[in-house]
């Protein structure tokens, strides 16, 4: 494929993006955006490689340069953030249907790619301002380098994907493992592997990083809670099976890709069509390994570290899974043409429906509802209570907080709790005198009846290993603080509520007041916000925390 192809490919699949992402692109910032990527990025458009807004988490620099650069010519505005990502989206699916075309042919490629452009995680990833998918990006490009053998591309796109992500070193380390092992064997009829300097050379950029960092905060690897959460705290035996299982669930089953397993699983079971050429030809055994090692190095690496298990962790292989199931499907079944159109909208399916057990929102569209519920909450709280010392939990203490985020116009007085499970509540109501009003909201999207929360292990597991938690309800959070709920808002099982806890005057002229029952908000209003996840955003002692529940910033991505 030529530079030309290439460019109008990019130019393409980048209208489609802004097409389809239309209706987000203002949206303000979300979770461990607003957390952590967004801050960081402000700080570097400042003259700081290093994060000092929010503790720094070691994270390479390279996506958070990208975004400085668009705000520095168009402006810091969500939307130049959103389409700046949505660039970088495109790019990666142009550097997979390269490495699809290259491992098998342009009929899957162009079919790999338009799966993987409406699989949830992708897709809703697309707009966020996270580096897992540029780094993924920019492992398809490495991995097309690698299987034409051109080593020198290879070692380089390699490193711009360890600058974008630590983990995406994995991928080189993955396939120098791989390379090793065929050198030994011998096999007839392979090709030769590239130098193993070539996959080795990405260390080199990773490691100066980790070093400049080191010399600069006295961290290697993040700052402390960073590294307790995300790596002291994961290595147990017990929580590395379960977290194992967790990454193969969601490499092939989650969100809805087990309708592509089970096709391919169904394709399997037939012979290869034949066409006036002979057998349809399936990818190359070798390539097809290097991807299971790839794959294999990376479910175990997060398996053993990593606080949250969160999908898009796994960007960079999933691909790489719809890619060998789509060459079977179409090698093996007529009508394979038919069989991909309902994977396709099974796929578009899931970015809008929910599933019936506790997810991140960020891997659907839940996190738009989140976002929406927040922002319109937030804006009736700056207009109704604008001198009001709130308490809620972060993220939405950010967002209260950072005007910049896009939620509130100027910065409102916050007291932050960790979540509002029981126990958290009854030590804030202890300290009502401290705060005048509560934002409260689930910090973990839970649907109404889990299947698998009927398993009382499971959610042994879940509250010993991976933070699970039980919140209260907006009327029973409401009740506990000894206040009164006067607004709330449901949407697709998220919620926000508003607790008053003592007679605050209304600003003047605002159409709500608060002495009306009629403010309460029912469950079928439009919509406003919630999400779950935590980021590195807040540490210990921080001002204006309840020193008791100093948010330990989970989740740091």
């Amino acid at each position: 494929m030529n530079s030309l192809g290439t460019a109008a490919l990019l130019a393409l699949l980048a209208g489609l993006l802004l097409v389809s992402h239309a209706s987000l692109l203002r949206l303000p910032y979300f979770w461990d955006e607003a957390g952590y990527y967004i801050p960081a990025a402000r700080d570097l458009l400042a003259g700081s490689v290093i994060p000092h807004s929010t503790p720094s988490n070691a994270h390479p620099p390279l996506v958070m340069a990208w975004l400085a650069i668009a705000w520095k010519i168009f402006g810091q505005k969500p939307l130049v953030t959103r389409c700046a990502m949505l660039l970088l989206a495109a790019s990666s699916l142009v550097g997979f249907f390269r490495l699809a075309k290259a491992a098998a042919n342009t009929t899957v490629a162009a079919a790999s790619t338009l799966l993987t452009a409406v699989y949830p995680v992708f897709f809703a990833q697309s707009s966020l301002a996270q580096i897992d998918l540029p780094a993924a990006g920019l492992v398809f490009w490495g991995l097309e380098a690698y299987v034409r053998r051109r080593a020198t591309s290879a070692a380089v796109w390699f490193s711009l994907a360890a600058l974008a992500k630590e983990t995406a070193i994995l991928v080189p380390i993955a396939l120098f493992l791989w390379d090793t092992v065929r050198r030994f064997r011998k096999a007839a009829g392979e090709d030769k592997p590239i130098p193993a300097a070539a996959l080795i050379s990405p260390v080199v950029p990773l490691a100066a990083w980790y070093l400049h960092h080191y010399m600069r905060t006295g961290y290697l690897l993040g700052n402390p809670e960073f590294f307790r959460y995300n790596v002291s705290e994961t290595l147990h035996p017990l929580r590395m099976v379960i977290a194992f299982g967790l990454r193969i669930w969601q490499t092939v089953a989650y969100p809805n890709l087990y309708v592509l397993a089970l096709a391919c699983l169904m394709a399997m079971r037939f012979p290869a069509v034949e066409d006036a050429n002979g057998p349809r030809p399936r990818i190359d055994a070798s390539i097809q390994l290097a991807f299971a090692a790839i794959a294999g190095v990376y479910l175990v690496a997060l398996s053993a570290v990593g606080g949250a298990v969160l999908a898009r962790y796994m960007l960079p292989i999933v691909p790489l899974f719809i890619l060998v199931c789509v060459s079977t499907i179409w090698r093996r079944l007529p009508m394979w043409k038919a069989v991909l159109t309902v994977i396709a909208l099974a796929f578009a399916a899931a970015i809008f429906v929910n599933p019936p057990y506790g997810f991140a929102p960020e891997d659907n569209l839940a996190y738009r509802d989140y976002v929406r519920l927040h922002q319109r909450a937030e804006g009736f709280l700056e207009s109704a209570y604008p001198h009001a010392r709130v308490l809620t939990a972060w993220p939405a203490s950010d967002e209260l907080s950072r005007p910049f985020l896009g939620y509130v116009g100027h910065p409102l007085e916050v007291l932050r709790i960790e979540n509002f499970t029981a126990e958290q509540l009854m030590s804030a109501a202890d300290a009502r005198s401290r705060f005048d009003v509560a934002l409260v909201f689930p910090t973990k999207y839970q649907p109404a009846h889990s299947f698998f929360d009927r398993w009382r292990f499971w959610k042994e597991w879940k509250t010993r290993y991976f933070g699970y938690h039980v919140e209260l309800g907006p009327e029973a959070a409401a009740s506990v603080l000894g206040g009164r709920l006067v607004y709330l808002e449901r949407r697709h099982g998220q919620w926000v509520g508003i607790v008053e806890m003592q007679k605050i005057e209304v600003a003047a002229g605002h159409p709500g007041a608060m002495a009306s029952p009629s403010l309460l908000r029912a469950p079928s209003c439009p919509l406003w916000s919630t999400a779950p996840q935590k980021t590195a955003s807040d540490t210990k002692g921080r001002p204006g925390s309840l020193h008791t529940f100093a948010a330990r910033r989970k989740r740091a991505a």
